[in-house]
């Protein structure tokens, strides 16, 4: 009777100690390199109003040993339609364009808005999006979607040009020096852009004033997980699940909205 007592206890202390041994479940979380103030990368490190939300809601899911590495964010999409990546912050809820993607809950609201530059303010009244921006060359962030396929094709048919370049202070800089006529971000990302080209150009530097001409419809940031390769993540749909109660705690504790003043101090 004592040996048949020993092994079932022997056998409950080999499976508990191997589950302390294997620790908690490696993943790699992306995120865009080069999106300030909400992601992007600063003496190697990953920064951000994103990247810090990311970083407190996975501290709360001890069995994830999370790291988060950047990417570019045309890159990073496409790692998410082969399922190179398991998931990638921020896309916005494109689901019938990105239909390899899986959303979060939103982290974030985000307003598009269309800024301009003089010259071209001296030569046309710019009221309503798009129409009255037909044949200017408006500048977006490599891989980033205007909207819907509707809005897609009202943009195409006003004919509007196109010039794509990596990230926010590439095409401010473009904007600012008359390389492209206009340039469609986000407004808070290209605020806190625009403090630190003012501040980092030397006296003298010639650039022209740009003016916000047009508002487009707010979007809200997620973390975006591939649908694709299902075996090569088990754990998907319970990371999922405890994440989107973490980001809903800090958002019903005020946790996101504290994120969000510490990154606008000056």
């Amino acid at each position: 009777m004592s040996r048949m007592l020993i092994l079932p206890a022997a056998l409950c202390l080999f499976i508990a100690a191997s589950a302390r041994a294997e620790g908690p479940t490696p993943l790699v979380i992306y995120g865009d390199d080069d999106y300030p103030p909400y992601s992007y990368v600063d003496n190697g490190q990953m920064k951000g109003i994103y990247t810090e939300i990311v970083r407190e809601a996975v501290q709360s899911m001890p069995q994830y040993a999370v790291q988060l590495r950047p990417v570019p964010w045309k890159r990073g999409v496409l790692m998410l339609q082969t399922g190179e990546a398991f998931a990638l912050y921020p896309p916005y809820s494109w689901r019938s364009e990105r239909p390899y993607v899986r959303y979060s809950v939103p982290l974030l609201m985000e307003q598009l808005v269309v800024l301009c530059n003089q010259d071209v303010l001296a030569k046309r009244t710019l009221r309503q999006w798009p129409a009255d921006y037909s044949g200017l060359h408006i500048g977006v962030n490599a891989g980033f979607l205007l909207g819907d396929a509707k809005q897609t094709a009202a943009v195409q048919a006003a004919n509007i040009v196109f010039d794509t370049a990596k990230g926010t202070r590439t095409n401010l800089l473009k904007l600012m020096r008359g390389r492209i006529d206009c340039y469609v971000s986000d407004r808070l990302s290209a605020q806190w852009e625009l403090q630190r080209i003012r501040r980092e150009e030397p006296p003298g530097t010639p650039m022209q004033t740009i003016q916000e001409t047009a508002q487009l419809a707010s979007q809200q940031g997620h973390l975006g997980f591939t649908e694709r390769r299902p075996a090569a993540y088990p754990y998907r749909d319970d990371f999922i699940e405890q994440f989107n109660a973490a980001i809903v705690h800090m958002q019903n504790n005020g946790a996101i909205r504290r994120i969000v003043d510490r990154a606008l101090q000056p």
